[in-house]
């Protein structure tokens, strides 16, 4: 008869329970749980546009909020769709939310992609601290046939966590290090960081877990009663903190240590006030429980009418225990707000699927423009090649010219040297001149050349016109020591000309020996060169000029001044050219100056 009356006060119950949750789930009200308050914000941050980052938030305080509850399945979807977009936003975040993604992963068991996982936020990590305990977690992971290097890595953690103040992290440092010296059969060791990781842990769940790894130790070791005193300890902490349900899990524990040691009353009494707790705090899953345990002790001890009393007490207060119970309201908000998640996420992967198509078109349209650009441009940097390399070819041109007077001048002193019968002079003077032809040749090609080139050319060229008119003047080249003259470059051949008309249309009028000066100095934006004579003058050598001297001289110096113009336009210079007279009292001559400006051979080199 009791146990037709049992059976049928057990279908009674479970199909009230059904109903009860039935009712909820049809739109019961209450206050929501953390989980369902992260569920509601994740869903009002998807229908936010152009918040990303809120989103991935919110995706994470969901996924922490399941880790806390033993979710870990949903917890890492959620960590895997924040973590997408942390990695988009290369946020700080992503090597934070990867280390939670792996742990939620070994909690499942998933060692492979645990240790991944790690690995990978390790190499994200920028803290460095943060960094070694990822990659002592995945070493650890990795050494799961070595317990006491898994030791190791979890003692490098425990040590960083501590200094650190992070008492989650130090928990679950605690925990595994407990883990690993367990499977060295150091028991001791083991209880004692088991222990310092519920000390420093805030998760009812961890915490009962924890509790339990310890009294299976002692019980293992038939040292119940070692067992009961840890458990009470977890009891008291967490009636210090008010933890109603972790007092329960601990009351249950206990009364299923004191079953094992074979003292059945105080079993009913522990399991009567976990049943009294769990109803007094509107917990119907946790009663529930509690009444199951209590009626199968009462059934092992014969005792069937105290069961079947609190089976008539239960139901009698069944419905406001429903009424009381939020996290059964929670549970359907959740599945609710999370059926709402799902369709919000899909209607946001219809939108960015939209907006890439109208990306894709836009990018098309402003590649095309882009294109039609770069062909544009094309084609102007091919015609200003083309004008460049036209204005370098003139240039060349122009560089090549060569005084037909200096030449012929040159071959008459050699052709007169033959004539006096005077061979040494003779091969001196050719010497000196094929010097000087070899010379400039070899740099006809170039624009620029080092200054010690340049002045090496105008030291042979006026040594060379010394030997035809020698009494006629002497010269002195002058070059500021602040001046590199290796690495500092000017143009070629540009000073040159000026040096013949000072020689040819000033110098050798003058009746006394004349002085021609050559002065290279460095200023704070360009080189100063100055070619000074002491001759006859602009004006009294034009007097004095064939109408073939002029128009050799007005060709000289439209060459220069044409040389100045294409290298200012080609190489964006500013070349500056000053020919003045000399007129003062008591003496007469001619200055020439030219401001060129300061080029660096490595600069030049790496430019052309």
């Amino acid at each position: 008869m009791f146990m037709v009356r049992y059976g049928l006060y057990i279908f009674i119950l479970f199909r009230l329970m059904i109903v009860a949750e039935t009712v909820v789930a049809q739109g019961k009200k209450g206050n929501s749980s953390s989980v369902s308050k992260a569920a509601s914000k994740l869903s009002r941050s998807l229908t936010a546009d152009d918040n990303d980052l809120q989103t991935a938030a919110d995706y994470e305080a969901l996924a922490n909020e399941l880790t806390e509850k033993n979710e870990y399945a949903k917890a890492e979807d959620y960590l895997k769709k924040a973590l997408e977009i942390y990695t988009r936003l290369n946020h700080a975040n992503t090597a934070t939310v990867t280390r939670a993604l792996a742990k939620v992963q070994e909690m499942q068991n998933k060692i492979e992609s645990a240790i991944a996982n790690y690995q990978t936020a390790a190499n994200l990590s920028k803290d460095k601290s943060l960094e070694l305990v990822n990659v002592n977690d995945a070493n650890r992971l990795r050494n799961t046939g070595s317990p006491l290097q898994q030791s190791n890595y979890a003692q490098s953690n425990i040590n960083i966590f501590e200094k650190e103040g992070k008492k989650e992290e130090a928990s679950y440092a605690y925990k595994q290090l407990g883990n690993s010296l367990l499977l060295q059969n150091n028991k001791i060791d083991a209880i004692a960081s088991y222990k310092k990781a519920i000390e420093k842990s805030n998760s009812t769940l961890e915490i009962t877990d924890i509790g339990r790894k310890i009294s299976k130790v002692y019980v293992t070791d038939n040292n119940i009663s070692d067992a009961i005193r840890s458990n009470e300890d977890i009891l008291e902490k967490a009636k210090n903190e008010q933890n109603t349900e972790l007092q329960i899990n601990q009351i249950q524990g206990l009364a299923q240590l004191y079953a094992k040691d074979q003292q059945p009353d105080k079993t009913g009494k522990l399991l009567e006030e976990a049943y009294q707790l769990a109803f007094k705090s509107g917990n119907t899953s946790k009663a529930k429980d509690c009444l199951l345990a209590l009626a199968t002790h009462y059934k092992q001890h014969k005792n069937a009418a105290a069961a079947l009393n609190q089976y008539d007490n239960f139901l009698h207060n069944l419905d406001s225990l429903i009424r009381r119970d939020s996290s059964l309201v929670d549970a359907s908000l959740f599945d609710l707000t999370e059926g709402k998640i799902k369709d919000l996420e899909r209607e946001k992967v219809l939108q960015l699927a939209l907006i890439s198509n109208q990306n894709k078109l836009n990018y098309f349209l402003i590649s095309f423009i882009l294109a039609m650009v770069v062909l544009l441009l094309f084609i102007i940097h091919s015609l200003r090649s083309i004008k460049i390399k036209n204005k370098k070819i003139a240039l060349q041109s122009l560089r090549r010219e060569m005084n037909p007077h200096f030449i012929f001048n040159s071959l008459n002193s050699v052709n007169q040297y033959i004539a006096e019968n005077n061979e040494v002079e003779a091969n001196k003077y050719l010497t000196s001149y094929s010097g000087l032809m070899r010379n400039v040749m070899e740099n006809s090609n170039k624009d620029f050349v080092p200054l010690t080139v340049e002045a090496e050319q105008l030291k042979r060229y006026l040594d060379l016109e010394l030997l035809r008119f020698t009494d006629k003047f002497v010269y002195i080249l002058d070059i500021d020591e602040d001046l590199d003259q290796e690495m500092m470059m000017i143009p070629n051949m540009l000073i040159q000309p000026h040096l013949e008309n000072a020689v040819w249309h000033g110098l050798r009028y003058k009746d006394t020996k004349g002085l021609l000066r050559v002065s290279f100095s460095k200023t704070e934006k360009y080189i100063r060169v100055e070619v000074v004579d002491n001759g006859i003058g602009l004006t009294r050598s034009q007097n004095l000029k064939t109408i073939h001297q002029k128009e050799h001289q007005s060709r000289g110096i439209t060459n220069t001044r044409e040389r100045i113009n294409l290298l200012n336009d080609i190489y964006h210079l500013q070349i500056h050219l000053q020919v003045t007279e000399i007129t003062t009292e008591g003496a007469t001559g001619t200055q020439v100056i030219m401001h060129l400006p300061l080029i660096n051979k490595h600069d030049f080199d790496r430019k052309n």
